[in-house]
């Protein structure tokens, strides 16, 4: 599955910088006015998986795919969006078809970058999104109640039960509170994912930063002038230093991170944050054909994994064997790992773990 983030924010805060940065293009303009990118514009990237690299290393395959993250730049949305300011509800129709929201969030300081509200008040400028998006998915609640109550007078059960549900979340919204801090039960969870709701998506804050700030600024404090709890995922970006990577070679690269104190370049940072707050892992394939890495969500038993690749191997699900990427490099390969008493057969109860790798039997 190929995860979809939406990446929105007010104007100007650095956007479609950092969405030129994170898919190596110029395909977004990135101008000093507000509402200079309208339509969103699309990029595809791939997931930085060195254990890819790896495995082709010893398997020489004929081609490596790696999984990959869509990322959409989602024109600015301003105060009033939700009822159309700033053409906003145009925009917002965008984040609905997204899995995750990346909220650009300006940290740095400047006069010469136009601010929407005139000042620098990141707590401000999340709470302005935010507000939108409650908002936004409040007229909608009110919409879908309006519908039901008339079927629910009628006796009938499951239109009884979303009623309840609308007015719960309605009742959430309208004290300011996201859908996604809602206790709901099985039923209640399947009901509200047809919603399409923009306050239940998980929201990865990108705080754009100065080149100090990225070497003085930490989570804690960037969560606190954000006005976070500890649990929010956040990542630390300069969507000016993430541009200035991809005229560096892999070598420079790497030295200007240090010098940074940085891990990993944005990218890397913001997808990891991304699988975090959706739960994604990874498995993975290995052959002479190809070197494949497959996102599905923690929790997948083998069979369900195995439909990720094709829905035959699902239906006819015989066993996976399995071998855990630390034995098959360590083992140097296949015939190593299965030697060692390292390659498993695992049923149709196995829960799969991150960096499994597989080779599915089924039959049809």
């Amino acid at each position: 599955m190929a995860m979809q983030i939406g990446i929105v924010g007010l104007p100007n805060v650095g956007k479609s910088t950092l969405f030129n940065a994170l898919t190596r293009t110029k395909g977004a303009t990135a101008a000093n006015y507000p509402f200079c990118t309208i339509d969103p514009n699309v990029g595809i990237v791939e997931v930085p998986d060195a254990r890819l690299a790896a495995l082709a290393a010893i398997c020489h395959p004929k081609k490596i795919i790696p999984a990959v993250v869509e990322f959409l730049d989602i024109a600015g949305l301003v105060k009033g969006a939700s009822k159309g300011e700033g053409l906003g509800n145009a925009f917002l129709s965008h984040i609905r078809e997204v899995d995750a929201i990346c909220h650009v969030v300006r940290v740095f300081d400047g006069t010469d970058i136009i601010h929407v509200e005139s000042t620098i008040e990141p707590k401000r400028d999340r709470e302005t999104i935010e507000m939108e998006l409650i908002l936004s998915d409040l007229m909608g609640i009110e919409k879908r109640i309006d519908k039901a109550t008339p079927a629910a007078r009628t006796g009938d059960k499951e239109k009884i039960l979303e009623l309840a549900l609308l007015k719960k979340i309605h009742a959430a919204l309208q004290n300011g509170q996201p859908a996604s801090q809602i206790a709901v039960t099985l039923e209640e969870k399947a009901i509200a994912k047809g919603l399409q709701l923009l306050t239940t998506k998980p929201m990865i804050y990108a705080l754009n930063a100065s080149e100090e700030q990225l070497r003085t600024l930490s989570e804690d404090e960037a969560r606190a002038k954000l006005g976070l709890p500890p649990d929010a995922q956040i990542v630390i970006i300069c969507a000016k230093v993430e541009e200035d990577l991809q005229d560096l070679s892999p070598d420079e690269v790497k030295e200007y991170l240090k010098e940074l104190s940085l891990e990993a370049a944005g990218l890397d940072r913001l997808i990891h944050a991304a699988y975090a707050a959706l739960g994604y892992i990874t498995f993975l394939t290995a052959g002479p054909d190809e070197v494949r890495a497959w996102t599905i969500t923690n929790g997948m038993s083998a069979p369900q994994a195995a439909g990720v690749i094709h829905t035959d191997f699902q239906r006819g699900f015989i066993c996976a064997e399995t071998i855990a990427f630390e034995d098959y490099i360590r083992l140097n390969g296949e015939h190593g790992a299965k030697e060692a008493g390292k390659m498993r057969q695992e049923g149709k109860s196995y829960i799969v773990k991150d960096g499994d790798i597989f080779n599915f039997r089924f039959n049809v």
